[in-house]
């Protein structure tokens, strides 16, 4: 008998924390399968982040660092320059990435650190219980945003993979989202061509994937999965950022520039 689908080895065997609807189990299945089709499990070192992903060192099967929040690329630049020969990536959500650690992606990409960050972007606080992110998006409400994130007050939502694509030291930068399973297999694949820019010292990688957080948006998760698709990617447009690898690109994923 042929195994044509399995539970992957990169994944441990526990239930998630996550609330239902929430689509980290499937962005930690697809780092999962891609660590385990690369055959790099023995030699992959993770940085969980502060926020709903902090517990993520529970649930991948490999060896795990925990950073402060924000703080989970300056850790990975120190992991990856003490052992080049390892695999590393972070692990990221909006509020970690984007607010309290700007300075620590932005640098770390300026410096062309040769990681793969997975940087999960869904537009608000989750674990802290639904504050305005840098990512939440114009008129959508959070609890310190009540009546909506007005421009004029908040400012405007950060678009974290065009600013990273202006850097030099970026290799490659795009964004994909898991709201339908034809956008999975995207997802995927271009979580794949991540860490294989890694693997080819390149330099750095970066993947934002389009989240979805049904508890905080007050939604049905059908719902959320909508809302990803109506609201989200229309300010978030899918696609390579920037592609500035040899490494031939098969993907088929629509991008700018």
């Amino acid at each position: 008998m042929i195994t044509v689908f399995d539970y992957p080895e990169a994944l441990t065997p526990l239930k998630t924390h996550y609330c239902p609807g929430c689509a980290h189990g499937i962005i930690h299945r697809l780092v999962a399968e891609v660590i385990d089709e690369l055959g790099v499990r023995e030699d992959t070192i993770g940085v969980a982040s502060v926020g709903c992903s902090v517990l993520a060192y529970n649930y991948f099967n490999v060896d795990m660092v925990e950073a402060s929040h924000g703080r989970a690329p300056a850790v990975a630049t120190g992991v990856k320059r003490v052992h080049p020969d390892k695999v590393v990536f972070t692990y990221q959500g909006d509020g970690d990435l984007a607010a309290i650690g700007t300075a620590e992606i932005i640098h770390a990409a300026a410096r062309g650190e040769k990681f793969t960050t997975i940087f999960v972007n869904n537009a608000i606080y989750g674990m802290t219980g639904g504050q305005m992110a840098p990512t939440t998006l114009i008129g959508q409400e959070a609890t310190t945003a009540p009546k909506g994130r007005d421009p004029q007050v908040q400012g405007y939502p950060i678009r974290m993979s065009e600013i990273l694509a202006t850097l030099d030291g970026a290799a490659y930068i795009t964004r994909v989202s898991v709201h339908n399973p034809q956008e999975v297999a995207k997802a995927k694949k271009a979580i794949k061509k991540a860490f294989e820019v890694q693997l080819a010292g390149e330099g750095f990688a970066l993947v934002e994937v389009l989240s979805t957080c049904p508890t905080n948006w007050s939604m049905k998760p059908e719902e959320a999965l909508k809302w990803v698709e109506k609201n989200m990617i229309p300010y978030y447009p899918l696609g390579e950022k920037k592609n500035a690898t040899p490494i031939q690109n098969s993907l088929g994923l629509a991008g700018e520039g």
